[in-house]
């Protein structure tokens, strides 16, 4: 017996090159193994939940899908309602994804399709397993078109109650969010958030397994980066041993995602070895990690480090290529007061240098890092200011002024 009909296919976002869609499983769907999105009468996509993200298209063009669902023996379903979508005109990009396209490391810059030096500016999720009701089309809708963020950074945490719970789910959720970013132009940097234990080894399987799903998805995609180590630390973990991993993991992404930005975390909580025994700028560019199209991250909380993290942050962007990928105006705790004018002093210096960075947090945990007021997530509203806090504001309003892309 064959699955039902998946109902209501809907186009959820068009970009110059690419169309959202998203439908409802099907009523029967005990032994639904997955769904076929056709575009015309060709197959273009097999996935296992209910939305994808079509890419590679033609700006200014209508297209018109169905899907179908099937299980495990191979029946299908017959095909759903058709639903036709058009993709947007292109011409000066209108979206950051589809203004710069494939980004690519030139130098020690980060670069777009055409090889021109691009700063991105966004924001991080939360940790996705305490802070996913926050993540909606409401709210990445005002990310994309309020905040005007060029990237959103997703928060898998992979202890704490994360990833290792329930591999599955997590995995799924972040695929969502990466076709959520996609819909609406912005970069999804997906961010493989080990903090407990410090040494990223210890979850090296798992990110084998998780990282090459991600890659499998979403290579024909322009928009995704890869930050395989979110905050290494301890006493124990050398520069040497982050890039043991590093060797060992690139090469997993790189099977199936030849070009597509990787950034690595630096020792000491991606402080470039700051926090612990000193800068470790020169070990790191004289032991490079082997590839292309890699970048090192840097993470900053103004009212916590001062003027030899602001140093080291200058001095390691002339040397190697470098993403702030989690800043705080606050403490490193990502509570307590906020510290504007030191953060401007790294806003600053980031906007000279082209330094890409997300900000720390897009929720409404009671921290002061988190922008939200408690209670926004997971009605809203989160366009305007209405429902942010003062480092919300703030962060918002240096958002808002886009790079010159």
């Amino acid at each position: 017996m064959a699955p039902s009909v998946p109902g209501n296919l809907r186009s959820t976002g068009t970009t110059a090159n690419s169309v959202s869609l998203a439908w409802n499983a099907s009523t029967d769907n005990v032994g639904v193994s997955g769904y076929e999105v056709y575009r015309g009468g060709t197959l273009v996509a097999t996935v296992p939940g209910t939305s994808h993200t079509d890419t590679g298209l033609t700006a200014s063009t209508s297209y018109s899908y169905t899907v179908r669902a099937r299980d495990a023996a191979g029946n299908r379903s017959a095909a759903s309602a058709a639903v036709t979508a058009q993709t947007g005109s292109g011409g000066g990009g209108g979206t950051p994804a589809a203004a710069n396209g494939q980004l690519r490391v030139c130098g020690n810059r980060l670069c777009n399709e055409a090889g021109k030096q691009i700063q991105l500016r966004g924001m991080s999720t939360h940790g996705i397993q305490w802070y996913d009701q926050c993540l909606n089309n409401a709210s990445l809708d005002a990310l994309a078109t309020d905040w005007k963020a060029d990237i959103l950074r997703i928060s898998m945490y992979i202890q704490e109650g994360g990833y290792e719970t329930n591999p599955r789910a997590f995995t799924d959720r972040v695929h969502q969010l990466i076709e959520m970013a996609t819909a609406r132009g912005m970069y999804a940097l997906v961010d493989w958030h080990m903090l407990t234990p410090g040494d990223p080894n210890y979850n090296l399987s798992r990110a084998r397994t998780f990282f090459t799903e991600i890659a499998q998805r979403h290579n024909g995609k322009k928009n995704v980066l890869y930050e395989i180590a979110n905050e290494p630390n301890g006493s124990s973990v050398t520069w040497s041993v982050i890039r043991n991993y590093a060797n060992q993991l690139v090469p997993v992404i790189r099977q199936h995602d030849p070009d597509a930005p990787v950034l690595v975390g630096t020792p000491d909580w991606s402080s470039l070895g700051v926090s612990g025994p000193g800068d470790q700028t020169d070990t790191i560019r004289a032991n490079p990690v082997s590839g292309t199209n890699i970048m090192y991250t840097f993470h900053f909380y103004a009212a916590s480090h001062g003027t030899p993290y602001l140093n080291a942050l200058s001095r390691a962007a002339d040397l190697l290529p470098i993403f702030v990928t989690e800043f705080g105006t606050q403490t490193a705790s990502g509570d307590g007061g906020n510290n504007f004018s030191r953060s401007q002093q790294y806003l600053d210096l980031m906007a000279q240098k082209k330094i890409s960075w997300t900000n720390w947090n897009y929720s409404d945990d009671s921290r002061t890092g988190a922008v939200f007021t408690p209670g926004t997530c997971p009605n809203g509203p989160y366009a305007g200011t209405s429902r942010l806090k003062e480092a919300g504001v703030w962060i918002r309003d240096r958002i808002r002024t886009a790079d010159d892309f």
